[in-house]
């Protein structure tokens, strides 16, 4: 098998994939646009929201960490796992009870998830371009976007902390709902 049928086979997945789960697709689109807009609308609220959600999420992680560590068979392992799970339930309790500071670490390993998202978007947007001729630009914008908050956050560090974190997650969903998979699939539902 040829690298030619084989990326042709793939375009030809990827279209079918689009064509039969259309709805679910621009249903997607949606929800990130209401929660980017409510995002947008309430910066402040969002980046604690945010904050939360992430300690939360950390705490589960450490609670997993405790269990899973009775299944150690070797000390060594069972430290590790002590640790790690330690420093999991640690995090979250810290952010949950303290989120202004937390959003201040958080905005920053935000914007270094923004960089790479946005390196990742528009690689795949010039890589597929010719996968979804109609709406490559959106995937384009999207990444670019990705990188301009980033850098906007870079330049009024760390004064904006407090309202970027809640301000750049709701831009995210906006340009992520707009992007190729509503576009796209906007495009196939109209050309059947």
């Amino acid at each position: 098998m040829s690298a030619n049928s084989e990326l042709s086979d793939f375009q030809n997945a990827v279209r079918t994939a689009l064509r039969e789960n259309w709805k679910w697709f621009v249903f997607q689109g949606i929800v990130m646009l209401v929660l980017g807009c409510l995002a947008v609308a309430e910066p402040v609220i969002a980046s604690v929201a945010v904050d939360i959600y992430i300690g939360w999420l950390f705490m589960f992680s450490g609670i997993l960490g405790l269990v899973a560590m009775f299944s150690a068979r070797d000390a060594s392992a069972f430290f590790w796992m002590l640790l790690t799970a330690a420093l999991s339930l640690a995090v979250g309790i810290m952010l949950i009870w303290k989120p202004a500071e937390g959003t201040v670490s958080l905005t920053m390993v935000l914007t270094a998830f923004f960089i790479a998202e946005g390196a990742f978007q528009i690689a795949a947007s010039l890589s597929y371009r010719d996968i979804m001729p109609g709406s490559w630009g959106w995937l384009l914008a999207s990444g670019i976007t990705d990188f301009a908050l980033a850098g906007l956050i870079i330049c009024f560090w760390p004064q904006s902390a407090s309202w970027t974190l809640g301000l750049i997650v709701g831009v995210n969903l906006i340009t992520t709902g707009l992007d190729d998979r509503f576009h796209e699939t906007a495009h196939m539902h109209c050309s059947l």
